[in-house]
């Protein structure tokens, strides 16, 4: 049996759309706790936002940087370098508050720990891309303003 190697990108992607896929299909998609809602519509406003900002030229799955990509510092990009993460993790954290289990919870956290390592790795491409991301880096935090 031949040794096969999965690119980092498609295992970061891949364990996010399972962590996704087990959040959704272990309960409902729109919360009916009132705070828990309170999030999940600001989740769904910051990503909204975030790719209306980013327009669909700039939008890929993957971590790594395409040609003719541009750095995007506008909109939520003002104020967080990865909106449409931290807009999937407040989704998704009030679909787990609101059908609470721990296995929601564990999956919910291996979310939150792939979703740092790929923003990490993107980074990593945006920094060799764009002159100017390292200024960026230092101007805006990661997911959460003036936090992380």
């Amino acid at each position: 049996m031949a040794n096969v190697t999965l690119p980092k990108s498609t295992l970061l992607v891949g364990v996010q759309f399972v962590c996704i896929g087990i959040i959704v299909l272990t309960g409902p998609i729109i919360v009916s706790m009132s705070w828990p809602l309170g999030l999940e519509l600001a989740g769904v406003i910051i990503g909204l936002w975030a790719f209306q900002a980013m327009s669909i030229r700039n939008l890929h799955i993957f971590p790594e940087v395409h040609e003719k990509s541009v750095l995007v510092t506008h909109g939520p990009y003002h104020f967080i370098r990865h909106p449409m993460y931290t807009a999937l993790l407040l989704c998704t954290l009030a679909m787990v508050v609101d059908e609470y289990s721990t296995i929601r919870l564990v999956v919910w956290v291996f979310l939150v720990i792939d979703l740092i390592v790929k923003l990490t790795y993107e980074e990593t491409l945006l920094v060799q891309r764009f002159q100017e991301y390292t200024g960026y880096q230092r101007q805006t935090s990661r997911l959460i303003p003036y936090v992380f």
